[in-house]
């Protein structure tokens, strides 16, 4: 590999061990490369000297509103430059990035906003509507982006110059919102070092599973408010890559970045290359420069392996992790993705210096072939949950992730995915809880109780299904159920089928047999996630 100021020639690895912070990130690229492209987005970029001078100018205008150090600044918008200068001013002014998913409804926007705390706005034109909807108010700066007094304004009297800045690779830099089995988003906090930790321990053992190199064009097809599109594109930043940030996927948008752009690496779930498979009109030819695919979420069908290899001539890696461990903890390598191979039938191999082990419901440690829950060790794990160390000590114990999901490793140390112990729905690789959907869904005087099942979808690989039990005397339709739902909940999340039911079995001690309704589902199927 070259040294860190040596000019890396075309295809070389990049990796810079020496930078352990976002803030040192900016600070080095700047110097070394400064009239490379770090972000595209459109018709507009950013060179890496021009991403530094502008983030530094909105880490001051940050402390020039009194935020301080720990403070939480929120983000509501699509993917862009300005997201990305964010993200690395909040670094420098030693605050918190909290990326709104910008689906949400309002009520959600709320939750996220009261709960973190959030200090500042900074709010795209496209979702100000929101503001008027928001049933406890916005936080007391507001940023709009786009707007004649937003950000540019916002920034204009504020230096380009560094910041004092004492971050180390433990301060937090992120908080993202999941999901839970309680039905309100948790808020996962996590420091520099989980954007750091993977790359280092590939670099440990010369592993290429996923590689940066020079001259990489970087697509980022998974959203910024999820930390999957947040660690990638910090991992092509890292690098000195150029980072191709999409405002929202499209498929014909996508090949058309890709052909147009040279785009060469890429982080999708399997429903976008689905996606673009069907697009109308497109041939190998479109994707002549990719060369790797990282994929998670959600497992890639057999069927789909082989159309997409034969589509887009990459190398594929799919990768397994959680918010919580900091994105990506396991990987499945390209030397793997071979169809009609029993390992693709796994999430992958964990990292160097990341450790798999499989529980009972006592905590006892299982052995290779047994099913139980899947824990994970890794560097890159969650600070805490915000504000929640009950729930906290419940997932982080002993420096162990408990995931939720059960499964088993192999005598080779492969991990397999069986089903989900916290019962999450996967839609297009968005996490979805069912008591998030049952506690809005039964708020309507027309459901005495519902449950929410995840089935298979060919497309999206889950789908939300509700079982309606009717309140006494009434008969909601489905299109009455969905209208109330459309200003409550994000799209995503809405079920796409309802079926009515006279009650919700139960076991003797009164929990719900979520599993029975469930099972027809997935009669047939030797894994329950799809």
């Amino acid at each position: 590999m070259a040294e860190p100021s040596t000019p890396a020639t075309p295809g070389e690895k990049l990796y810079h061990p020496q930078l352990t912070t976002l803030v040192e990130t900016a600070r080095f690229h700047a110097a070394h490369q400064p009239g490379s492209t770090a972000v595209v987005c459109e018709d507009r970029s950013l060179t890496y000297a021009e991403l530094h001078r502008e983030s530094n100018r909105i880490a001051h205008a940050i402390r020039a509103v009194g935020a301080a150090p720990g403070a939480r600044i929120a983000y509501l918008g699509k993917e862009s430059e300005h997201y990305y200068t964010v993200l690395f001013a909040c670094a420098k002014s030693e605050t918190v990035l909290v990326p709104i998913n910008w689906r949400l409804a309002a009520p959600e926007v709320s939750h996220i906003l009261q709960d973190s705390g959030s200090e500042v706005l900074l709010l795209e034109e496209e979702f100000a509507a929101v503001l008027d909807r928001l049933p406890t108010g916005p936080p007391k700066t507001v940023v709009r982006l786009g707007a004649s007094d937003g950000l540019s304004a916002w920034k204009a009297d504020h230096p380009d110059t560094d910041p004092p800045c004492s971050a180390t690779s433990d301060t937090p830099v992120a908080q993202l919102y999941t999901s839970g089995t309680t039905g309100l988003p948790k808020g996962v906090v996590l420091a520099h070092r989980s954007f750091f930790a993977i790359r280092d321990a590939l670099a440990s053992e010369n592993l290429d599973w996923i590689d940066w190199r020079a001259g990489d064009i970087a697509l980022v097809g998974i959203p910024g408010f999820h930390v999957g599109g947040l660690w990638w594109a910090t991992q092509n930043f890292n690098a000195g890559a150029t980072v191709a940030a999409m405002r929202a996927f499209a498929p014909r948008d996508a090949i058309d970045l890709i052909r147009d752009k040279g785009i060469t690496t890429a982080c999708v779930v399997p429903a976008m290359l689905r996606m673009m498979l069907a697009e109308p009109g497109v041939t190998p030819d479109d994707f002549t420069t990719l060369r790797k695919i990282v994929y998670g979420g959600s497992p890639i069908s057999e069927a789909l392996l082989e159309d997409s290899l034969s589509m887009f001539g990459s190398e594929f890696a799919q990768i397994y992790g959680l918010t919580e461990t900091g994105n990506t903890a396991v990987c499945l390598p390209p030397a793997d993705h071979v169809p009609g191979h029993p390992r693709m039938k796994a999430a992958g191999h964990p990292y160097p210096g990341v450790g798999c082990k499989v529980i009972d419901g006592d905590g006892k440690e299982l052995p290779p072939g047994t099913v139980g829950e899947i824990c994970l060790a890794t560097p890159a794990r969650m600070v805490e949950y915000w504000d929640l160390p009950d729930k906290t000590a419940e997932t982080l114990v002993d420096g162990w992730i408990h995931t939720g999901d059960a499964g088993y490793v192999d005598d080779d140390g492969y991990v397999f995915i069986q089903d989900r112990i916290k019962d999450a729905i996967l839609v297009a690789g968005e996490n979805v809880y069912p008591a998030e959907i049952e506690n809005v869904l039964e708020r309507h005087p027309g459901v005495a109780e519902a449950v929410i099942v995840g089935a298979p979808d060919e497309r999206w690989g889950e789908s939300v299904h509700a079982f309606v039990v009717p309140a006494a005397g009434q008969e909601p339709a489905p299109r009455e159920l969905h209208r109330f739902l459309v200003d409550r909940l994000a799209a995503f999340k809405l079920p796409a089928r309802y079926e009515f039911i006279d009650h919700v079995p139960r076991n003797p001690s009164g929990k719900i047999l979520r599993r029975e309704l469930r099972e027809r589902f997935w009669t047939g199927s030797d894994r329950k996630v799809n």
